[in-house]
């Protein structure tokens, strides 16, 4: 009978850490994803990281990491700490941290970043400002 108890006990300490769990959880853990077929109309902000394979009609600001998917469309300004361009984006881009355009990567507007790192075949039509303010 006390193998039992202890067995008892034993579970509910488990079951009350799977429990908490969610409550643990680092804010850095979480993400929000926009998937391919989605498409959001007005300005669109998030304190978290944001992975865009749908279509943002507006602007967009992400206080962390951006990434663009292939699929990913922005038709307005952008503005984040670090961000991976592999779409397309017709409006400005500010990044405070850096900003990477991969090869497929597309962007119409001004660019400002504090460092950039481009990939062969990626375009850019507009003004570059890399480095401190």
């Amino acid at each position: 009978m006390a193998v039992m108890t202890m067995l008892s006990k034993t579970k509910k300490k488990a079951d009350k850490a799977e429990t908490s769990r969610p409550a643990t959880l680092k804010s850095s853990d979480a993400n929000c994803v926009v998937a391919k077929g989605t498409r959001i109309e007005g300005d669109f902000s998030s304190v978290e990281s944001i992975r865009l394979d749908g279509i943002v009609i507006g602007q967009l600001k992400c206080e962390r990491r951006l990434v663009i998917g292939e699929a990913g469309r922005v038709e307005g300004n952008v503005t984040a700490s670090e961000t991976v361009v592999m779409g397309h984006i017709k409006g400005d881009v500010m990044v405070s941290g850096t900003l990477h355009l991969m090869g497929t990567a597309q962007i119409e507007g001004d660019i400002q970043a504090k460092f950039l790192v481009v990939e062969e075949g990626a375009a850019y039509a507009g003004k570059c400002l890399v480095g401190a303010k």
